[in-house]
C-alpha cells in the first residue's frame, strides 16, 4: 500500500514535466517546419517569378555601349543585344541561325551588336575575329562574320586557317593584301583584345553571352524563347 502511494505521488510529480518537455518539442518541431514551409514558398515564388532572359546571378555586372561596337539593324532603336561570341565555339554556331532569324523580324526595332570573346581552347578562334575585325576595316564585318559561322565546320579542322580567311575576303570583294596585312596588326589585335577584356569585366565565362539593353540575360532555350525575350523589351521600351 504504501508503495502504491509513492508510484502514485512520484507519476504526480514527474507527469508535468514530461508535458512541459513534449510541449518545449513540439513549439521548436512547428517552429522549423513553419521556417521550412516559407523557405519552399519563397523558393517556388521566385521559380514561378522567373521571366525568360532575367539577369542571372552570376553575372552583376551591366555594361555599356560603345562606338566601337559592330551594329546592324537599327542602331537608334530603344532596345539592344550584344552577343559575346566565339566564332569557333559549337554553341555560338547553334546561335547563328536563331541570331539570323531574330535579325530578320526585329531587325526595324532592335539594334544588334556583337563583340568578340575567342575561347583558349579554340585554336581558331582569336584568329577568327581577327578576321572579322580586317574585313570591318573595309566595310565588310557583318559579311564576314557571316561566311565564317556558315563555314565553321570546315576552317575550324584546319591546323591554321589564314588562307582560308584569305579566301574569304576575297569572295567577298575585299582588296586581298590589304585584308592580309590588316589580320595581323595591333590594331586589329588590340581590338579583339579590347573586347575579350570588356567580357570579363562583365563576368563573362563562355559563349555565346548575350546581354539585353546592357544587363546579362540567361541564355534562350531557342528560336521561341528569344523571340518572346525581345517582344516583351520591345513592348517595354514602346
Amino acid at each position: 500500500m504504501k508503495r502504491n502511494a509513492k508510484q502514485k505521488k512520484k507519476d504526480n510529480t514527474t507527469s508535468p514535466r514530461t508535458r512541459l518537455r513534449f510541449a518545449q518539442r513540439a513549439v521548436l518541431w512547428s517552429a522549423v517546419l513553419i521556417i521550412l514551409g516559407l523557405t519552399v514558398l519563397i523558393i517556388a515564388d521566385r521559380a514561378a517569378r522567373r521571366a525568360p532572359g532575367k539577369r542571372p546571378v552570376s553575372l552583376p555586372t551591366r555594361i555599356e555601349l560603345s562606338p566601337a561596337d559592330w551594329v546592324k539593324g537599327n542602331s537608334e532603336a530603344k532596345v539592344s543585344l550584344l552577343e559575346y561570341s566565339d566564332f569557333e565555339c559549337p554553341g555560338c554556331g547553334s546561335y547563328y541561325p536563331i541570331l539570323k532569324r531574330l535579325f530578320d523580324e526585329f531587325g526595324d526595332r532592335v539594334k544588334f551588336l556583337y563583340r568578340h570573346f575567342p575561347l583558349p581552347q579554340h585554336a581558331q578562334a582569336d584568329l577568327a575575329a581577327r578576321a572579322a575585325e580586317a574585313a570591318g576595316r573595309q566595310g565588310r564585318f557583318w559579311e564576314m562574320h557571316d561566311r565564317i559561322f556558315e563555314n565553321r565546320a570546315t576552317w575550324s579542322k584546319q591546323a591554321d586557317a589564314e588562307e582560308t580567311f584569305i579566301g574569304y575576303a576575297g569572295e567577298l570583294g575585299l582588296d586581298p593584301q590589304r585584308f592580309r596585312t590588316d589580320l595581323n596588326t595591333a590594331d586589329v589585335r588590340n581590338a579583339v583584345e579590347e573586347d575579350r577584356k570588356s567580357g570579363k569585366r562583365a563576368g563573362v565565362q563562355g559563349t555565346p553571352t548575350f546581354f539585353l539593353n546592357g544587363w546579362p540575360i540567361e541564355t534562350p532555350r531557342g528560336y521561341d524563347e528569344f523571340r518572346e525575350i525581345l517582344q516583351q523589351a520591345v513592348r517595354s521600351a514602346s
